[in-house]
């Protein structure tokens, strides 16, 4: 009963459900992703280099069983029973790849200029503590040495006392 009430716990807890929440808008942001590259990138590229899309790029390994090659398309060569290489593919996958990175870049970017300008804007940003010193140089011998201490243990010199923050 304690492991089912340990898994209720993390199951439910605000983490996990945000990380539930941020895959499935990941494959939804994928699927547009793939799209923009197969349906509107791919196409005018592959007329480019001569051909209408890089999912039709491949090796033949070894002829097919059922008919020799060579073949058309990578689907008649897959339905031949052909072993091939699907290079073109991988192109799509990696271009796709490429895409949705710049594009979750190019967004968090624009998130973070638009929390900057929002807290400079409306005064929002806490300011921060300063931070103290935690060191200093001995100026006559350049030992580094604790930032409250008021004598040097390397050179035994009197250090300047430091100020109260």
């Amino acid at each position: 009963m304690r492991v089912i009430q340990d898994f209720r716990k993390f199951a439910l807890r605000g983490n996990v459900i945000d990380l539930a929440v941020g895959f499935t808008v990941g494959a939804a942001f994928i699927s547009i992703a793939k799209s923009l590259v197969s349906d509107l990138l791919m196409p005018p590229l592959g007329m480019l280099l001569g051909r209408a899309d890089f999912a039709q790029f491949y090796w033949v390994l070894r002829d097919g069983t059922k008919t020799p090659g060579p073949y058309t398309t990578l689907t008649d060569a897959q339905a031949a029973g052909a072993v091939t290489m699907n290079y073109g593919v991988f192109l799509n996958n990696l271009v796709a790849f490429i895409l949705v990175s710049m594009a979750m870049f190019a967004l968090i970017r624009l998130i973070n200029r638009l929390n900057d300008q929002m807290e400079d804007q409306f005064g929002d940003k806490k300011p921060q503590p300063q931070q103290r010193q935690s060191e200093k140089k001995c100026p006559y011998c350049l030992t580094t040495v604790p930032f409250q201490a008021v004598r040097c243990p390397a050179c035994t010199s009197d250090l300047k006392v430091p100020e109260a923050a």
